[in-house]
């Protein structure tokens, strides 16, 4: 199946506030407009997730507005033991107060409350990525000071309906495989993060949902053979029929790849088997990979079956091939990234 290409430019929505066109691009072609969205407030979902990692650590930061309740959290992992940590702030019926951009190019989130303090601003050079919380895990408060560089001259950008809802879309652009410099700081840990060998990625998502969704994603960046070698892949997630998202991205160029499916193991209940590994392929024999997972980063909600959220984010390492656009074969040993399943009900 091939996918639709958008090259042209304009407003995000119709007259109706319905999405204009479906497909995928390398750069954002629309303006995204809260005020035309039609739905009501409290369905809209705005938010930005970056992860920074290296070798040893991740830190994944997100700051959202989901309508009816806001979301300001943070994680980290140890890779060399194999641990998490995740503390979330909640903030009740934000209603596109939260200060959300409506660009992932121009724009800056400036926010505070009386335990946390979200700044992600663009400067010159980059993305500067400042955040703290107190009592981010006991007693020990977390704070975290990244640049992000050198942008990708490709990124990954989808436009996605839902064909039971028109009012329902997905504007979506996911950025892999930026340079990183700076570190954090938990209680009495300091990690560096060296531009030699850290990278970090933004997950830039605007729209409105419908009720009951699940979807599969997975990203992974670092280095190889002198490369900076980044993946997004996911489905699920709305009518992909338009496009999909899956891409590879080779020092910045993307090779746009099919529909995949992330194989994950199940036992003999039925129940998926996360820290076995899994083997991840596309419909069209470019991709061959397999992922061996290390930490499975999961969180479980249920509000009377009503608002119900079941995330299990797993990290560990990609290894495999992928047949990129021209041909040629890209290998790759030790790719570190995550790859998720969510199910969520809101």
């Amino acid at each position: 199946m091939s996918d639709h290409l958008i090259v042209g430019s304009g407003p995000l929505l119709d007259a109706a506030g319905h999405l204009r066109e479906p497909g995928y691009a390398l750069r954002p072609p629309f303006d995204y407009n809260r005020e035309v969205i039609a739905a009501p407030a409290f369905r809209i979902k705005d938010w930005d997730y970056y992860l920074v990692n290296d070798e040893q650590y991740a830190v994944a930061l997100t700051f959202s507005d989901l309508g009816y309740v806001g979301l300001v959290s943070a994680s980290v992992m140890c890779f060399a033991d194999d641990t998490f940590k995740t503390t979330s702030e909640t903030v009740v019926l934000p209603l596109g107060r939260m200060g959300v951009p409506r660009s992932s190019d121009v724009g800056d989130v400036d926010w505070k409350n009386n335990r946390c303090s979200v700044r992600f601003v663009h400067v010159p050079a980059g993305r500067r990525l400042s955040f703290s919380m107190a009592n981010f895990e006991g007693d020990d408060d977390l704070e975290v000071e990244v640049l992000l560089d050198q942008v990708p001259r490709d990124s990954m950008v989808i436009c996605t309906p839902w064909a039971d809802d028109p009012a329902a879309f997905y504007y979506n652009r996911k950025i892999v495989g930026m340079r990183a410099r700076g570190g954090f700081r938990r209680g009495a840990l300091f990690h560096e993060f060296s531009p030699a060998d850290s990278l970090g990625l933004l997950d830039w998502g605007r729209g409105v949902w419908t009720y009951d969704n699940v979807w599969y994603w997975a990203a992974a960046q670092g280095h190889q053979a002198g490369q900076v070698v980044a993946l997004n892949l996911g489905y699920g997630f709305g009518d992909t029929s338009a496009a999909s998202e899956n891409m590879v991205f080779v020092d910045g160029h993307a090779h746009k790849l099919g529909r995949v499916d992330f194989g994950i193991p199940k036992g003999a209940d039925g129940a998926y088997r996360y820290l076995e590994p899994w083997h991840v392929t596309d419909d069209g024999g470019r991709l061959d990979l397999v992922f061996s997972p290390r930490i499975d980063r999961t969180d479980y909600v249920n509000a009377a079956d009503v608002i119900v959220s079941d995330q299990h984010q797993v990290f560990g390492t990609f290894a495999g091939t992928i047949a990129l656009d021209d041909g040629s074969a890209l290998c790759v040993d030790g790719l570190r990234g995550s790859a998720e399943h969510i199910h969520n009900k809101y």
